[in-house]
């Protein structure tokens, strides 16, 4: 089934070639072409250009995009969307003046989901996980990242999995999907960190890697996992094909970064916390930097320093964090906004960030991220705005008009 888009006001993210992400200065640069018309060919884009140049087209429907943007959708590339019930009493507790490492010591944070989730039935939690997923796609999401983590069993970490694979199977959005089963420490291996670590690698890596799983994932942080547990745990998910997208750097800097650079990561996500070493590791590497501002937010935490990481030459990506206890969020408009008010990111790096940089982190590069003939048919259709710097400007109200995913209409 074939698509035109027409009249519309500004096509934006437009690339002729194929990239694989923007760094340093490359990320100023959003190129956009106006008052253009674009072609939907099943689910792929087809053709574009503007519209003085509209040849002759057969198609089965016509879209008038008058004053409105159309955009790539965003790419999320590191959320934990599915957990089971929520966190609000420990948000209130923060309020009182809990700090987040005390309210995980009274049995809060990442063990309180995790009790939650044990006792959740994998068909509830589905139900739970499709209302935040539909959610996310209205908002402007057309692929997304999900983790596991908030299980700490091996049968509750795979209940995770499957629920992910099965949204995946049920709804037009790409997901991909990481084993983080080195989240935190259940409370039976409060004392032998080491008996958790051997589950993980000798049990729970072989069964999610089987066809659960795509990455491997460590909450690489200080009172948590050390950097030579995330090392040992990364070169496990490495044997079984997992490449390794790291929480690290959220509180403390102590070279985690630098342990998930050695091993080729995928991506590093949190950065709150940089170091002159951190940002050196970084360079010439194939590793993406992710920050999470909506996370900063909500926890009245550093902003990642996204205007030192671009100016000395780094790329970046953004996306959510979207769970139960740091950022019960998944909208990524808040995420590119905060990323210019908190983070002096320009709309155009923001941009950047949350299209072509984001599918980079979750190898998604040759199929999402842009507007490029050939690409997934993802696309969001704004409410007639100005410009596109009134998204982030604007950062109260919801412009998505309309999202297509896979070539259709997602109501």
């Amino acid at each position: 089934m074939k698509k035109l888009l027409t009249h519309i006001k500004e096509l934006i993210q437009v690339r002729d070639e194929q990239i694989s992400f923007l760094k340093g200065r490359e990320m100023q640069t959003l190129p956009t072409l106006k008052n253009a018309w674009l072609l939907i060919d099943n689910n792929l884009i087809s053709d574009y250009g503007s519209m003085e140049s509209l040849p002759e087209i057969e198609v089965d429907q016509t879209i008038d995009c008058s004053g409105k943007m159309v955009l790539p959708t965003w790419v999320d590339s590191h959320t934990h969307l599915v957990y089971a019930g929520n966190r609000e009493q420990e948000f209130v507790d923060r309020i009182n003046g809990l700090t987040y490492e005390e309210i995980a010591n009274r049995g809060g944070g990442i063990l309180n989901s995790a009790k939650k989730l044990q006792e959740t039935s994998e068909e509830e939690l589905y139900e739970q996980s499709k209302v935040r997923l539909e959610e996310v796609i209205k908002l402007g999401t057309g692929a997304i990242e999900i983790k596991s983590g908030y299980g700490l069993t091996q049968e509750a970490e795979l209940k995770m999995l499957r629920v992910a694979q099965k949204l995946a199977q049920n709804y037009p959005i790409t997901i991909k999907t990481t084993f983080l089963g080195a989240h935190a420490l259940p409370p039976e291996y409060k004392s032998d960190k080491e008996a958790y670590i051997n589950q993980i690698i000798d049990e729970m890596l072989p069964a999610v890697a089987e066809q659960l799983a795509d990455y491997v994932d460590v909450f690489c942080e200080k009172g948590y996992f050390s950097i030579e547990d995330t090392q040992r745990i990364m070169k496990a998910g490495n044997k079984y094909g997992l490449k390794a997208k790291i929480h690290v750097n959220q509180f403390n800097a102590f070279g985690g970064i630098q342990a998930a650079v050695a091993q080729n990561a995928l991506s590093v996500d949190h950065l709150e916390v940089m170091n002159t070493e951190d940002f050196e590791a970084l360079q010439n590497s194939n590793t993406m930097p992710v920050a999470l501002p909506s996370c900063s937010l909500f926890l009245s935490i550093p902003y990642t320093p996204a205007r030192e990481m671009i100016d000395r030459g780094l790329p970046l990506a953004l996306a959510t964090d979207y769970n139960p206890g740091s950022t019960p969020s998944g909208n990524m408009n808040l995420v590119v906004s905060l990323a210019c008010i908190k983070m002096k990111m320009t709309p155009e790096e923001a941009i950047n960030a949350a299209t072509i940089n984001a599918a980079y982190a979750i190898d998604l590069s040759a199929t999402h991220g842009s507007i490029t003939k050939g690409k997934k048919a993802n696309l969001m259709i704004t409410k007639p705005i100005p410009s596109y710097g009134f998204l982030p400007y604007s950062f109260g109200t919801n412009h998505i008009e309309s999202v297509i995913l896979e070539g259709k209409f997602f109501n």
